[in-house]
This record gives C-alpha cells, structure tokens and sequence, in this order.
C-alpha cells in the first residue's frame, strides 16, 4: 500500500515541523483521491497558519492534537474515483494542504468546477471549497499553473480589496496606504489602484529597506516609504489603510500619526507575524476591523451572480502575472524536509519577494 506523506505545523509554534507518514484509506463512494503536484508557497500560508484557528484554516484538512496542516493553492490530479462526477486522470486547481495526497469528497458539480461536500468542510467558507477542474477552463489558463498557485490568490485577493474600495468610494480617502507592499497581495493591490485611470487616489506603500528597490521595479506606487519614516505620509489626507503586515505597533502610530483623517483601516493580512498584533484602544481614526474578502465575494456574488467576482478577478490577476513575471524568478523544491526548510524560511521574513517558491512534499 502506497504512503501519504504530510507536513504538520504546531499551530501555536509555527517554526516545529511534522513529517508524518501514512497508509491510504480506502475510498468511500463519492469520493475521490488526489495527488497533489505542485503548491505555491508564499506569505500568504504564513497568514493562513497565523489566522487558522480564529478564521478556520486548520478546520479544511484537521491534523491531531495541537497541530495543522498550512493549505496552500496547488494544481493536482484525480488518481482514484469512486465519484460519478469526476473522472480519474483529470487535473485539479484548488486549496490543498501540504501533503503529498488527500481525499475529496465532490458534491455540486458543472463544467469547470466541484464543490467539496465532506462534512466537515460544511460549516466553512465555500470560496476555499471549490475546486477548478482544468478541462473546462479557458486555453489559456493552462499555461499559467505556477502563476495560478503562486500568485492568482493572492491577486484574486488584490481585486476583492481594489473592488472594495471602489464599491465604498474610497470611504472619501485621498490616499491608499498599502502596508508591507512587497507582498504579492500588497503590490497586486497597488498595481489595480495605479493603472486604474479613474482611480485619483495616491497610492503610498510601506515596506522594509532591503525591499525598496524591488517596489520601485514594479512601478506600482506613488509613494514608497520605510518602516521607521512613517512621518513621511502626507498626514493632512484623508487615508484608507490597508495592512498586509498584522503588526498592531504600526496600525496604532499610523492611526496617531493621521488622526481623524484615517477613514479606512482594514487588516488583511499578517506578514510581520510574530509582530505584536495587539493595537491601542480607542485610537484616532475609524476603528480597525479584519478584511475577510470572502464576506464581500459573497455580497458580488449576491449582486453580479454567483462568481463572477472570481471571473474578474483571475482575469486581474492573470493580467498583474503577466506584468511582473520577469520580475519573479520560480523555484522547486521538493520533498518533505526541504518544504519545512523552506517554510522556516518564509517564517523568517527570508526569502525575497522576487523568488517563485513551488513546492511539492
């Protein structure tokens, strides 16, 4: 019988790794068994990982006890069927978790998608239940698979926040603050508000100085400022500040720093994840809140028909792929050991946003 391998994480202690190896279990009818290929790693896992429990990422794929498995975007392929609806042999694109298969369990089905029906998933935001079955997608899709588990998410993302804004005329903000702007999100984000003629707003981006030079590359922001020279934004602007980063420090001196003129703060992500995430009370300014971009897909799909914000958005994000792919450099790693290598190093804040990690365990 056949081993599954999987990398667990201690979900309080992101840095201790698992290896743990596994029979398969036999198929129940209606499910499906998927090797996993290839997965995209980047900052956005480490939020996964660091909001897992409060917004339910460790519930898609449950580990034991005290561990997780991060999910991550992959392409896979259907290698066992006891499903009427999909077929072995087709490929996949969706949430999976770092391991080398899992199970499925296909409930509603068309064309070009399923949604994962397994009990346990059902309580959970469907957004990360779908998955893309290949064959029915546009030709050009299939060229794109690194670009796909690599950076659609995440600019998938950057089109529901840049759609957000918009659909709140910028909440009156003159200017957009996006914190850590090197992320993939953050610049995707940036790229939207920039090329968008009908967009006035100035964009300003944080980042660290060893990653000035590659924002710059990008072309994407009005305004780059260090952490640390905060002082340098125009404070006189009504602001909507949109963080990557989750550090609560730098929520709270932005928010003195513009008073009343902070008319949007938004959380979304949590780059700086070690960074205190406790942010003052009763600051200045609109009160923070967490952007959880499945609540508005979900208002869009309510409002455009269900995903035809996800449409827009892949078609954003293919556009951004193609915009910097000669800025980003794909790498392989495969392998157990090298993956938990590789994610200590992402938890490190070391490994540069210029590099493409695609990972297979």
């Amino acid at each position: 019988m056949t081993n599954v391998t999987e990398l667990w994480v201690k979900r309080d202690k992101l840095r201790e790794t698992r290896v743990v190896e596994s029979d398969q279990k036999p198929l129940e009818d209606g499910q499906i068994r998927v090797a996993i290929d290839k997965m995209g790693l980047t900052a956005n896992n480490v939020s996964y990982a660091v909001s897992g429990d409060a917004i339910g990422y460790w519930k898609y794929f449950p580990a034991e006890g005290e561990w997780g498995k991060v999910p991550a975007w992959a392409m896979a392929d259907v290698v066992e069927s006891r499903s009427d609806a999909i077929s072995e042999g087709e490929r996949l694109y969706g949430f999976f978790p770092m391991a080398s298969e899992v199970i499925l369990q296909p409930g509603r089905t068309s064309d070009d998608f399923f949604m994962d029906e397994a009990p346990h998933r059902a309580e959970l935001p469907a957004l990360y239940n779908q998955y893309r079955r290949t064959r029915g997608e546009p030709e050009f899709l299939h060229s794109l698979e690194n670009e796909r588990c690599l950076l659609f998410p995440l600019f998938i993302t950057s089109f529901v926040l840049y759609d957000y804004l918009i659909d709140n005329a910028f909440f009156g903000a003159k200017q957009v603050i996006i914190g850590s702007v090197s992320s993939k999100t953050g610049f995707g984000l940036a790229h939207l508000l920039k090329n968008d003629l009908e967009v006035s707003q100035k964009v300003v981006g944080l980042t660290s100085v060893g990653n000035v030079k590659f924002v710059e590359s990008l072309g994407c922001c009005d305004q780059i400022v260090t952490y640390g020279d905060e002082d340098e934004i125009d404070a006189s602007l009504p602001s909507a500040w949109v963080d990557m980063s989750g550090d609560g420090p730098l929520t709270s001196k932005l928010h003195r720093l513009l008073g009343d003129n902070m008319v949007e703060s938004c959380i979304v992500g949590a780059t700086h994840w070690e960074a205190e995430r406790k942010r003052e009370k009763n600051l200045p300014g609109v009160s923070p809140t967490f952007f959880f971009a499945p609540g508005h897909i979900a208002k869009r799909d309510a409002e455009w028909g269900a995903g035809e914000i996800w449409r827009r958005g892949s078609e954003a994000g293919a556009e951004i792929a193609k915009s910097v792919s000669d800025q980003i450099t794909v790498e392989r790693i495969s392998g157990a050991n090298e993956v938990a290598a590789i994610w200590r190093e992402m938890l490190e804040n070391n490994v540069s946003p210029n590099r493409g990690i695609m990972i297979a365990i």
